[in-house]
């Protein structure tokens, strides 16, 4: 199989495994005051150590790590966690974009239905719109959680400039950002991005799934503006009860000891496969790139097909021995034509026809060649269909 689906999710790589074997040795509850317990706790406060070393901050920092189940908790901990932080709401408007994941759509359609106002930033053409966001903080804001790189086109949205906007009108805002997919495939600090909190996740970066981490800014700890969501022990900081995963979180620290040296020669390596694969994607008749106008993540290609649905292109290549993405992995199941998608400025038929294929540094030019002669295959086999 050639595996073209990276950002729904990533092959374990061998330190991961090999961290999570530990893991099963180093049973104890690290909560637990023995000997046992000791031992796994040192091996959570490593895990901490390097995740929060993989986003550019040092011992004493005073940002927390805490673990969680994966990136979708770790953007509802942001997001309600938050909200529900009565006692330091100015406002009821939080502001994101119209091309979030499902993880902060949904907990945001919650909030709203629950009164808080949900203000949508359009990105069209990939770009985050300045001055809708302008508009937007007039009058005050709680919050803005904008994506780092969507998961769907690779737009690698101005995080940095949109926040900093933020804070000169709302001084007191809480900045989120969802670094999932752009996590170790470029930069991520908070003081970067200048986020109070980002989400990451490890089967993003060819650790296991089940386990992601929510980074946060000390200010935020000291001022009390995020609450727990999940009540019970009081374990990360009692931020995220629940023993914790530690065969999970261990193979985390593994994916990041992995990444961290090569993260750069990868990003560059997928971005030059990216651009070879693009150049062979173009001269097939009827495919249309979707290019993002402004900056771009380096393993992510979005590709309308000529009234071909997605989900047959999709099955069609899985018969050839090639895995691609009719779109986010958490929402392929549904109906619904993807608002990314349409965010982005695709109509809605072409929507239903466009497929994606992320890569990683493990895939070659050959896997390139492989899906272009595949897609050529595909387009002139399968059946069109009606606008």
């Amino acid at each position: 199989m050639i595996y073209l689906d990276n950002s729904a999710t990533t092959a374990l790589c061998e330190r991961a495994k090999q961290k999570m074997i530990e893991a099963m040795d180093c049973f104890g509850n690290p909560s637990s005051l023995h000997s046992v317990g000791y031992d796994a706790s040192v091996m959570l406060d490593g895990a901490r150590s390097a995740v929060a070393s993989s986003l550019g901050l040092r011992r004493g920092s005073g940002y927390e790590i805490v673990f969680t189940g994966s990136g979708t908790e770790a953007n509802n901990l942001a997001l309600l966690g938050t909200a529900r932080a009565k006692q330091r709401i100015t406002s009821r408007r939080i502001i994101t974009t119209d091309s979030e994941h499902p993880s902060v759509m949904q907990p945001l359609a919650y909030l709203e239905a629950h009164g808080f106002e949900i203000v949508k930033i359009p990105t069209r053409g990939g770009v985050l719109d300045m001055q809708a966001l302008e508009r937007a903080l007039e009058g005050g804001a709680l919050m803005i959680s904008l994506m780092l790189v969507n998961n769907e086109t690779g737009a690698r949205y101005d995080v940095e400039k949109a926040f900093a906007a933020a804070r000169r009108r709302c001084p007191d805002i809480v900045t989120h950002c969802d670094a999932t997919q752009g996590y170790m495939k470029m930069p991520v600090t908070p003081m970067r991005l200048g986020a109070d909190l980002i989400t990451v996740s490890a089967h993003k970066i060819h650790g296991p799934k089940g386990v992601g981490a929510l980074c946060i800014a000390p200010d935020i700890i000291k001022t009390k503006r995020l609450v727990a969501v999940t009540r019970g022990g009081g374990q990360e900081k009692a931020l995220r009860s629940g023993t914790e995963n530690m065969i999970g979180i261990a193979g985390f620290w593994g994916a990041v000891e992995q990444n961290m040296p090569n993260c750069a020669k990868n990003a560059q390596y997928m971005s030059e496969l990216r651009d070879y694969a693009e150049s062979l994607l173009h001269d097939i008749e009827g495919v249309r790139l979707n290019i993002p106008e402004g900056a771009r993540a380096p393993h992510i290609i979005s590709i309308t097909l000529p009234d071909i649905k997605s989900e047959t292109m999709v099955h069609f290549l899985s018969s050839r021995g090639i895995a691609i993405s009719a779109g986010s992995a958490c929402s392929s199941h549904n109906a619904h034509v993807s608002e990314s998608l349409i965010g982005f400025g695709i109509d809605r038929h072409a929507a239903m026809c466009t497929v994606r294929v992320s890569l990683c540094d493990e895939n070659t030019k050959e896997h390139m060649d492989a899906l272009a002669d595949a897609l050529r295959d595909g387009i002139g086999t399968l059946v069109r269909i009606r606008k």
